[in-house]
């Protein structure tokens, strides 16, 4: 009877340990600041059983004929990432919703999130619903977990006007509907660079003034700015979590790791190593930790950029059931999004 007591306290008290390691390990340990290393136990799951991975990120499907990507572990430079354990996250968030909300980076970690979560409960009864291009819902039914992704690439809201479409820096209307979740992801940038028919508006809105165009790091730094008063007004820290997805860089340019300007993401079958990234920083970083400390309420940055700049050999490349471009910017699965969902799991224990 003891023994079966044991067994059942056992995943409470993995939690209290890993929670403890973390708490007592700051401030002296940034889970965001290391490097990669070879780990021949990784990855974590095997794509090819995980039933819910979309085909642009499923590289080994699409014939990628390397694995060594797949095999490597973030490690921070004084702590260990807490090994990720799906069964405790769905008790943990039982009865609660998760949603991701942003672009596809967004879809990317969900995607990730939902593989990590079938290889811990591979037989979970599982209702999909709303499966579409903006929005995707997943119930762990055993849990009453539900993890959803809502697209909004802006955050912000585009609005059709009769002068045409009008991306409206300071309205935010989605906002009603991200309010159901206990747990929010938020993730926006890639889609700030778009031009010409690849750009899904046609004109910006900055307070009373319509534009043409603007400085596109200037349009993002008051989009955020609209999210952050939204959180300030909206979001109950009692029963909800917010999380911040850091800047996901792309690899479209050598010279940002240190080669010529015509080599891509393609063929790159290690990280960079190194303490520093050539390219230096993100500047968006900067734009999205001022928006940060403007917001009084909790919100934690995942601060994924640097970690991320070191992988320029985990993209899908040309090895995507998408065959329109070649991608450098999105990620393939496994790979790089379970660490972002690795970190966030630690700092939900902590």
């Amino acid at each position: 009877m003891g023994f079966n007591i044991a067994l059942l306290c056992m995943p409470l008290l993995l939690q209290l340990v890993q929670s403890l390691i973390i708490k007592n390990s700051q401030p002296s340990c940034n889970l965001y600041e290391g490097t990669w290393v070879y780990d021949e136990s990784y990855p974590l799951y095997d794509a090819s059983r995980c039933p819910h991975l979309r085909r642009e990120f499923d590289c080994q499907k699409y014939g990628r004929p390397d694995k060594d990507y797949l095999k490597y572990r973030w490690q921070p430079t004084s702590c260990n990432v807490p090994m990720f354990d799906g069964k405790e996250f769905l008790r943990i968030w039982a009865g609660k919703k998760i949603m991701f909300v942003g672009d596809s980076l967004s879809l990317n970690q969900w995607q990730s999130l939902l593989c990590m979560l079938h290889a811990s409960v591979p037989d979970a009864t599982i209702k999909s619903s709303g499966d579409t291009i903006d929005f995707s819902s997943m119930t762990y039914q055993d849990y009453n977990v539900t993890v959803m992704y809502y697209r909004t690439p802006y955050l912000v809201d585009i609005i059709n006007e009769k002068i045409g479409r009008i991306l409206n820096l300071d309205s935010l209307q989605a906002g009603k509907q991200w309010l159901q979740a206990n747990l929010l992801i938020f993730n926006t940038w890639h889609w700030w660079l778009r031009s010409g028919k690849y750009q899904p508006w046609d004109f910006i809105q900055d307070g009373n003034t319509t534009l043409r165009d603007m400085d596109r790091t200037l349009a993002f730094s008051k989009a955020l700015a609209t999210w952050g008063r939204w959180v300030e007004s909206s979001v109950n820290p009692n029963t909800t979590k917010v999380f911040y997805q850091g800047v996901s860089p792309s690899h479209y340019h050598g010279t940002d790791w240190g080669e010529s300007y015509t080599k891509s993401c393609a063929g790159e079958m290690e990280p960079f190593m190194g303490t520093e990234y050539p390219a230096g920083p993100v500047p968006q970083e900067e734009v999205v930790k001022s928006a940060l400390e403007n917001i009084s309420k909790p919100v934690h940055l995942l601060n994924i950029t640097f970690l991320s700049q070191l992988r320029k050999d985990a993209h899908p490349s040309s090895y995507s059931g998408i065959k329109l471009r070649m991608d450098c910017s999105h990620w393939c699965i496994a790979g790089v999004p379970d660490v972002w969902n690795s970190l966030m799991y630690a700092a939900l224990l902590s």
